[in-house]
């Protein structure tokens, strides 16, 4: 362990408040620059063009959500998980990858799979019920969305001893070196599996980063509910670093997570990344979040929003005029529009498809229980 890190543990534990002097933070709600030490070298190469990209990730994005709530609302769609209010942390972290970097989810990612090149139908596919996960993980080294809260910190913990078993960390081969991202939100950090992975990671030195996305409500519960201290700060009990940024800046969300995915590449993994951001809808559609929290805090989180304060940084630095916000929220229109249509005109696939996947190979278990549903719904076509 280094010495940096061991000074890290030795630092005192702040106290829980907003977001506090320890979160990284290069550019402010109001859209100003902000210079920071340790971080500004990650954004420093960043064209113009650069930040009108994701400027348009952002707003893509939020249109796909969008997109995703209201065909819930309208009976498409079983459920839909909304990411409204952390764009910034899922593209600020996302763009950061390099594509032989392993990712994964919780259900909400929507905005790290965009960005990882995976078709926004395959979500919708997944909460519509028309595919058992709608994409392959390999494609994009993006995993299937994982339900059972925490879970996935266990599977890219593993992952990611193996990336290590492998030698491909810590070469110098930056073609080789790989680390690997695990989502997951302040609710989860409570649960036994992700603590367990923490354990796990530390004791094996694996090269993976747990991306704590604190939006503030697990469900229902605050974040006050769940910790004394700081979420980041918790990485200090089992022997690694920690960092807070602010969720809702993309530039600083991109350059924390560029530090930390080198730093695991390099074999100085795990690291904690806790992005302060906020939930500004529902948990899911499934969930009225007027129940348990009031108005005024989603109002004062709006003043904070990350695509408006990059909107601003690109308009006052003359790097975008109205003709390319413009054209941006066109594309998204368009974006939309394709959406929907994908959607609607999905085809349900066979029951018995379920089992197509589960193993590897041939499985006697899946194939008696696939015949017994094909004799099960055959009975139903002699009845009539």
């Amino acid at each position: 362990m280094s010495d940096k890190v061991v000074a890290e543990l030795q630092e005192p534990t702040p106290a829980v408040g907003d977001g506090g002097p320890d979160m990284i933070q290069l550019l402010t709600p109001e859209g100003q620059r902000v210079s920071h030490p340790d971080y500004d070298k990650y954004v420093a190469d960043l064209t113009p063009e650069d930040l009108r990209s994701f400027y348009r990730d952002l707003v893509l994005i939020r249109r796909l959500d969008a997109e995703g709530y209201a065909l819930q609302r309208q009976g498409e769609l079983g459920l839909w998980p909304s990411l409204l209010g952390q764009e910034a942390a899922q593209v600020g972290s996302g763009r950061a990858l390099k594509p032989h970097d392993f990712v994964f989810p919780t259900y909400r990612e929507h905005g790290v799979g965009f960005v990882r090149g995976m078709d926004p139908q395959s979500s919708l596919q997944l909460f519509r019920g028309v595919s058992q996960g709608g994409w392959d993980p390999q494609e994009n080294n993006f995993h299937l969305y994982t339900i059972v809260i925490g879970a996935q910190a266990l599977h890219a913990t593993g992952y990611a001893m193996g990336v290590r078993m492998d030698g491909n960390v810590g070469t110098g081969d930056p073609d080789r070196d790989t680390a690997v991202i695990c989502y997951f939100g302040d609710g989860a950090s409570s649960q036994g599996d992700v603590n367990e992975a923490f354990v796990y990671a530390a004791s094996f030195d694996a090269p993976v980063v747990f991306f704590c996305q604190n939006n503030q409500w697990a469900i229902s519960e605050p974040v006050e509910k769940q910790t004394r201290i700081p979420l980041f700060q918790r990485a200090r009990g089992f022997g690694f670093p920690g960092v807070r940024v602010d969720g809702n800046d993309i530039l600083a969300t991109y350059a924390v997570t560029q530090h930390c995915l080198d730093e695991a590449r390099n074999g100085n993994g795990p690291l904690l990344i806790e992005a302060y951001t906020y939930r500004m809808g529902a948990h899911t559609t499934a969930d009225d979040p007027t129940k348990y929290r009031v108005s005024a805090e989603v109002e004062e989180w709006k003043f904070r929003d990350p695509i408006l304060r990059l909107k601003t940084l690109l308009a006052h630095e003359g790097m975008a005029d109205e003709a390319f916000f413009t054209r941006i929220d066109e594309e998204a229109d368009q974006f939309a529009a394709e959406l929907r249509e994908g959607c609607v005109t999905m085809e349900t696939m066979p029951g018995e498809t379920m089992w197509d996947h589960v193993y590897a190979e041939d499985h006697p278990v899946m194939e008696a229980e696939r015949a017994a549903y094909l004799a099960y719904k055959a009975s139903f076509e002699e009845a009539n």
